[in-house]
């Protein structure tokens, strides 16, 4: 199976190299780390091999990122300044 998205390809491509003995388990993380565990040599070099420039950054429907604190804060702050008090 082909990857979906340039995270996927990347974690692939890191997974692959553990799996070939080119670079140590200890320095995946995430996705990767879960890929050796569950996928084989063959399948890695499937989803590695594609091209990324013609995959999007995101899988399409996988969760948006969060927004960090600061601008959660400033949101909240703008909300509350806008608010007329009776």
């Amino acid at each position: 199976m082909p990857a979906k998205s340039k995270q996927q390809q990347k974690a692939a491509g890191a997974a692959l190299a553990t799996k070939r003995g080119e670079q140590p388990k200890s320095k995946l993380r995430g996705a990767s780390r879960q890929m050796v565990k569950s996928m084989s040599q063959k399948e890695l070099e499937k989803m590695a091999s594609v091209k990324r420039k013609k995959l999007p950054r995101r899988a399409a429907g996988s969760k948006a990122r969060s927004k960090s604190g600061a601008s959660q804060r400033r949101e909240t702050l703008i909300r509350l300044s806008t608010r007329t008090v009776a």
